[in-house]
C-alpha cells in the first residue's frame, strides 16, 4: 500500500472516531458496561485462538531477535489472558465517571454552577510490545465515553488483532458502533505519522513504551500528549529501614518482573544503614540473580561490578541493577533529582519524619514507602487497568485510568437571570 492509500485510510479512521465518540458521549453507562462484560466473556472463550496468535508473535520475535525484556513484554499465556478478562470486568464495575458532579455551587444571583466530568473526545494510543494493552486502553476509553484508534507495535499486531476482535464483539453485542474501538491493523509506519497529525480527529495521543517511542511522539505529534517516559524507579533503603522489610521490597522491586515499567533500576543505600547491617541487600540481589553495578565501598562486595557513569539514570528492564551509597534522605533525593524520570521512587523507612520529607521534597508521579515500585500500576491502585504511567505534570499524572481520561464542563442554570 503506498503513502497516500495509508493516508486515506487513516482520514477515513478518524472522521468514524469521531462520529463514535459523539455516539459513546450519549449512551448509557449500562451499554458501554455491557460491551466491557461482553468483550470479556470473549476472551474467556477465544482464549486458545489469543494464545495461538501470540505464539506467532513469539516466533517473530525470536526471528528478529528481540531482547528478553520485549520478549516478557510480549509473551501471554493462561494466566495473562485470564489478567486480561478480569482487567476488563474490573473497568466494568468501575464507577461510571462521565457525568459525575466534580463541585457544584450557588452564586449570590442565583446562577446554579456544576463541574461535570465529560468525555475527552478521541484518543489515540500507540505502544510497544504489550497486546495487553490493546485490551486496557480499548477499555479505559470505551468506559470513559471515549472513541479510542489503537496503534499497537508491529512485533504484536497478531495478538493485538486477536484481543481486539474479541473488543468488537463486546461493541456488537451491547449494540454500539464498532467504530468506537478501532485498531490499525498495519505495519506501515506511516500510519503512526498520520495518527500523530490528525489534529480535525484526535483530540490527545497517549504513547505507551519505551524513550524512543516517547521522544517521537513529542517531537512529532501535533496534538496534546499525555507523556510517558521511562520508569527509571528507585529504591531507598534509609537508615531507620527495617532490614527484613527492606530485604522483601527490593527483591520484588527488582525481580517481580523485570521488564515492566516499575521495575527498580537503582538502589540507594544509606551509609548509615550500610555500617549497621552491611551488604544484605545487595548480597541478597546477587544471590537472586541479579547483576549489581555498583561503586565506592558497594565494590568491596563479592558478585558486584563496576558501574559505569551512565548505569546511573539508565532503565536496564532486565535482570541488572545500579547500586550506590548515600549520605542520608536528602542524599537520596539529590540523586534521584538529577537521575530519575519522574515516575516512581520508595523509601524504605521507619522514620516518619524521613518519609514525610521524602515526599515532600520529590515530585515524582508516585511515591511509596515501605512497598514495592511494582505497585506502580493502575491496576493495583484500583483503577482495574491503566493505559500507561504519566510523568508529565498537566491534566493526567500517574496511572491513567477512565477518570484521567475526562475532561469536565461547566453546566449553569439560572431563571432568567442577566447581568447587570
Amino acid at each position: 500500500m503506498d503513502g497516500g492509500a495509508v493516508s486515506d485510510d487513516m482520514a477515513a479512521v478518524g472522521r468514524r472516531a469521531r462520529a463514535a465518540a459523539r455516539e459513546l458521549a450519549e449512551a448509557p453507562a449500562a451499554q458501554r458496561r455491557a460491551a466491557l462484560t461482553a468483550a470479556a466473556d470473549a476472551i474467556r472463550a477465544r482464549g486458545p485462538a489469543i494464545l495461538e496468535a501470540n505464539a506467532a508473535d513469539l516466533a517473530l520475535a525470536d526471528a528478529k531477535g528481540l531482547t528478553a525484556a520485549m520478549v516478557d513484554r510480549l509473551a501471554l499465556d493462561g494466566a495473562r489472558v485470564d489478567a486480561i478478562a478480569e482487567g476488563l470486568r474490573a473497568v466494568a464495575d468501575q464507577p461510571d465517571p462521565v457525568g459525575a458532579v466534580i463541585a457544584e455551587w450557588t452564586r449570590p444571583n442565583g446562577l446554579h454552577i456544576r463541574r461535570v466530568r465529560s468525555p475527552i473526545g478521541v484518543i489515540g494510543v500507540i505502544y510497544e510490545s504489550r497486546p495487553n494493552v490493546t485490551a486496557d486502553a480499548g477499555a479505559l476509553c470505551l468506559r470513559s465515553g471515549n472513541a479510542v484508534i489503537l496503534r499497537g507495535g508491529s512485533e504484536s499486531l497478531n495478538s493485538s488483532v486477536a484481543i481486539h476482535a474479541c473488543l468488537a464483539e463486546g461493541l456488537a453485542e451491547a449494540d454500539l458502533t464498532g467504530d468506537a474501538v478501532q485498531l490499525i491493523a498495519t505495519r506501515d509506519r506511516r500510519a503512526v505519522t498520520d495518527l500523530l497529525r490528525m489534529t480535525e480527529h484526535i483530540d490527545v495521543i497517549v504513547p505507551r513504551g519505551g524513550r524512543g517511542l516517547v521522544e517521537l511522539v513529542q517531537r512529532e505529534a501535533r496534538v496534546p500528549v499525555f507523556a510517558h517516559l521511562e520508569g527509571i524507579c528507585h529504591v531507598y533503603a534509609d537508615a531507620a529501614a527495617d532490614v527484613d522489610k527492606a530485604r522483601r521490597v527490593v527483591l520484588n522491586a527488582k525481580t517481580r518482573r523485570t521488564g515492566v515499567c516499575g521495575a527498580a533500576e537503582c538502589l540507594l543505600v544509606d551509609r548509615a544503614f550500610h555500617a549497621r547491617h552491611g551488604a544484605v541487600l545487595i548480597e541478597a540481589l546477587i544471590a537472586a540473580g541479579v547483576e549489581v553495578r555498583a561503586e565506592g565501598a558497594l565494590l568491596e562486595v563479592p558478585g558486584t561490578v563496576p558501574a559505569a557513569p551512565d548505569d546511573f539514570g539508565r532503565e536496564f528492564l532486565g535482570m541488572v541493577i545500579a547500586a550506590r551509597l548515600v549520605d542520608g534522605v536528602d542524599g537520596a533525593i539529590d540523586h534521584i533529582r538529577q537521575y530519575g524520570s519522574s515516575h516512581t521512587e520508595a523509601i524504605l523507612t521507619e522514620d516518619d519524619a524521613a518519609a514525610d520529607r521524602f515526599f515532600a521534597r520529590l515530585d515524582s508521579a508516585i511515591l511509596l514507602r515501605n512497598a514495592s515500585t511494582q505497585f506502580a500500576d493502575g491496576g493495583e491502585f484500583g483503577m482495574g487497568a491503566e493505559i500507561g504511567i504519566a510523568t508529565g505534570k498537566l491534566h493526567a499524572r500517574g496511572p491513567v485510568g477512565a477518570e484521567q481520561l475526562t475532561t469536565f464542563r461547566y453546566l449553569v442554570t439560572g431563571d432568567g437571570t442577566i447581568r447587570p
